[in-house]
């Protein structure tokens, strides 16, 4: 792991296209300002833990793909 020592308003880059800026130092707390392609995906740890275990759930379920399309047509009544 790297370890930056970064103040407010300085940068980060990582490759050419994401730019990572120190926004608020508050105490323990770091507010980060991320610039990324569209095309990136950004998530907080805990969030992208979370749809990591729903996919490999998902990915188990012994759904038909009968099942699975009704269910999708009942969500989309749902709107």
């Amino acid at each position: 792991m790297l370890v930056l020592t970064r103040g407010k308003g300085q940068k980060i880059m990582i490759g050419q296209d994401i730019v990572l800026t120190v926004v608020e130092v508050n105490g323990d707390q770091v507010r980060i300002g991320i610039e990324a392609p569209s095309d990136i995906s950004i998530y907080r740890e805990e969030i992208y833990r979370s749809i990591k275990e729903q996919n490999e759930f998902a990915s188990k379920s012994e759904l038909t793909l009968d099942q699975i399309e009704l269910i999708g047509t009942l969500l989309k009544q749902k709107k």
